[in-house]
């Protein structure tokens, strides 16, 4: 997982647009004011739409990490991988689903959908990569994403939704975002797709003054002096992804932090840096969740990414935020997310 590097360039990049275009300066800024959001999880929300979606569906904190265990070595050699999507294609059929392969150039992804009940309500689309690169077993990137993949299945896989739900879980993002990139190639996959979450890393939190870093100037207020949030990083031209994060009332969430992107990511490429870039390019709204890795962890990519060093009941938590919106984007038929 490259991508949390670009965020801190982000503020540089945001100096550039205002130094080469003073009207463009003003309206991105003007935008970023109006959308980018900090936001806490409390009872004092007011986002009342969200509550219906809320204390319906729990994750379970031991299936999460049961799958966490059973992925705790390197995924990065073709055997490695092999095994991996040995485990993950067994896992979805226990849970009724009928996974597909996707084999292209170098590596395999894996596709599964349940039907909606409303053929015009689209779908949405929930994926993680499930390779590591050559020296980590890769618990939190991305272990993690993958785990709640899982479990979204589980939870959802029964359940009645106007959308159809989708999971795809992606080979070799780290060798540049591979299986991604070969997935959205593929006009099938996007018929009718509404929009994307895409998590790449999302349980690792650290609780010590200062441990959270942030690039110099970063436009908008940190939610915390620690690394207690959830990032969610999305296109700007599609509001409505984003807005499924919302605050929904329940204190055991995260913080979240959301960022919206203009111009696809145009103006700013190193926010391109994981699987939901692809799909941007496709004119799909997608948006990433992710711990800010480097930013935050010293595990990151390292031999000591391991399960024992991640916060468990941070990772339960950010499951449950991303089946909370998963839910809730699942369950409406309007406005599209597409552009």
């Amino acid at each position: 997982m490259k991508k949390w590097i670009g965020l801190a360039l982000l503020v540089l990049v945001v100096v550039g647009v205002v130094n080469s275009s003073k009207f463009l300066a003003h309206q991105s800024s003007r935008r970023f004011q109006q959308q980018i959001t900090v936001v806490q999880q409390s009872k004092a929300s007011t986002a009342n739409v969200a509550s219906m979606y809320v204390n319906t569906l729990k994750v379970s904190r031991e299936k999460l990490l049961a799958h966490i265990r059973a992925l705790n070595y390197r995924r990065y050699t073709e055997a490695e991988r092999d095994r991996t999507r040995s485990y993950l294609i067994k896992s979805l059929k226990q849970l009724g689903w009928k996974p597909e392969l996707q084999t292209f150039e170098g590596g395999v992804n894996i596709f599964a959908q349940r039907q909606g009940t409303d053929a015009k309500a689209g779908s949405i689309l929930v994926g993680a990569h499930y390779d590591t690169v050559s020296v980590s077993p890769g618990a939190d990137d991305n272990a993690t994403g993958v785990a709640v993949v899982l479990e979204i299945a589980r939870l959802l896989g029964s359940r009645p939704t106007p959308r159809t739900l989708q999971l795809a879980l992606f080979d070799r993002e780290e060798l540049g975002l591979l299986g991604s990139r070969a997935f959205v190639a593929d006009e099938k996959h996007l018929e009718n797709l509404q929009g994307a979450i895409v998590m790449d890393m999302v349980g690792f939190a650290c609780h010590q003054v200062g441990c959270q870093k942030y690039p110099q100037g970063l436009p908008v207020v940190p939610p915390s002096d620690q690394g207690d949030f959830l990032a969610v990083v999305g296109d700007m031209e599609h509001a409505t992804l984003l807005d499924a994060f919302q605050p929904s009332g329940q204190d055991s969430l995260p913080l979240v932090l959301t960022l919206p992107v203009p111009l696809k990511g145009m103006l700013m490429p190193d926010t391109l840096r994981s699987d939901h870039a692809p799909f941007w390019y496709r004119g799909v709204g997608a948006v990433l969740l992710t711990d800010t890795a480097n930013l935050r962890t010293p595990h990151y990519h390292q031999p000591s990414d391991t399960p024992a060093n991640l916060d468990k009941s941070f990772f339960t938590a950010s499951a449950q935020l991303v089946v909370n919106a998963t839910t809730k984007l699942l369950s409406a038929r309007s406005p599209q997310v597409r552009g």
